[in-house]
């Protein structure tokens, strides 16, 4: 649950659900992200380090540059996550999928 909580605290900035919209063209600089903002690149990097905390974003160093992309599975995972547990009807449609999914492999043997 700790998860959860910093995903959706990550997500409650504004700044930061913009951020991961850019990322999900594909992996940006820290420059180029700062680029996008009317702000000092010391935020911009505190806002990437909340994204990253919650394993929303991905960070990789090639020399001396930083590079950031989105992690859109942990972003999925942590939403199903969150509407399984405060949704019935997730719950149910979640669980006939999955049995559909088995007897399909069961079949194709």
């Amino acid at each position: 649950m700790k998860h959860l909580t910093r995903v959706f605290r990550a997500l409650a900035d504004p700044t930061r659900r913009e951020i991961l919209h850019k990322l999900k063209e594909g992996e940006l600089s820290a420059g180029a992200i700062v680029s996008y903002f009317d702000m000092s690149g010391p935020a911009v990097s505190r806002h990437l380090s909340i994204l990253m905390a919650a394993d929303l974003v991905q960070q990789r160093r090639e020399k001396n540059s930083l590079y950031y992309s989105l992690e859109a599975e942990t972003l999925a995972v942590a939403m199903n996550e969150f509407l399984s547990s405060v949704c019935p009807t997730q719950i149910i449609t979640r669980n006939k999928l999955n049995k559909t999914k088995k007897k399909k492999k069961g079949i194709k043997k």
